[in-house]
């Protein structure tokens, strides 16, 4: 039986798991538990990397289970976030723990007010525009941002793909989490050659991301053929 500590991240990873492939801010939930869990920042940061690329691997496979279509486009995206991850996931173990404790307490107040914006989603369009300098500029920024901090990025990634894209929301969601996926593999590797992540609090709370991922991207596919 696991201990108190490991049930307590697998429940508030499966609830992460699920509202991240919906939209985004599990990480506003897993990241401050982690912290709580007696980890430091940087450390928790970089466990929490464990339970998000776990869990996008459990939201892809599900969303192509369905036959949803678009994984190389995806891919190439994906790949001008990397420079930008990389660069985000360095500074994010130089910062000390009082600044980055006081930029996630921050970036929580914008993701909660956030929730109360209405947003327009584009649930039927199939075609998408073509995308621009701007557009994979966007990209360097998003990778940059998810390797520093990660929290609240799904909003951000599916403000941008609606905004240069202007796909349908499950094309929107099943390229954010090919695009966190990716970007998400060198960040770990940088937190794990610096000693910052606990394995077996990581994967307790990947086992319940992973759970509510897979299970979000089939409800997402099966409400919008409704």
């Amino acid at each position: 039986m696991m201990p108190p500590k490991e049930i307590l991240l697998f429940l508030v990873g499966l609830l992460a798991g699920f509202v991240n492939v919906f939209a985004g801010g599990g990480s506003t939930l897993t990241l401050p538990i982690l912290i709580f869990s007696g980890l430091d920042t940087a450390t928790a940061n970089g466990t929490n990397r464990i339970a998000i690329f776990l869990q996008n691997i459990a939201g892809v496979s599900s969303f192509k289970q369905q036959k949803v279509i678009g994984a190389r486009i995806a891919l190439k995206y994906a790949l001008f976030t990397i420079p930008g991850a990389i660069i985000g996931a360095f500074y994010s173990i130089k910062i000390n723990d009082l600044w980055f404790q006081r930029i996630l307490g921050v970036i929580m107040i914008g993701v909660v007010i956030s929730l109360f914006q209405k947003k327009k989603e584009n649930t039927t369009q199939q075609s998408e525009k073509e995308s621009g300098f701007f557009f994979y500029l966007s990209l360097f920024a998003i990778g940059f941002y998810g390797g520093f901090i990660q929290v609240g990025i799904g909003f951000i990634i599916m403000a941008t793909l609606f905004h240069f894209l202007q796909t349908s929301l499950v094309k929107v969601n099943f390229y954010k989490l090919i695009i966190v996926m990716i970007y998400t593999i060198p960040a770990i590797i940088i937190f794990a050659f610096n000693d910052k992540i606990d394995w077996v609090l990581g994967l307790s709370l990947a086992a319940g991301n992973m759970l509510g991922a897979w299970v979000a991207a089939h409800v997402t596919v099966k409400k919008a053929m409704a």
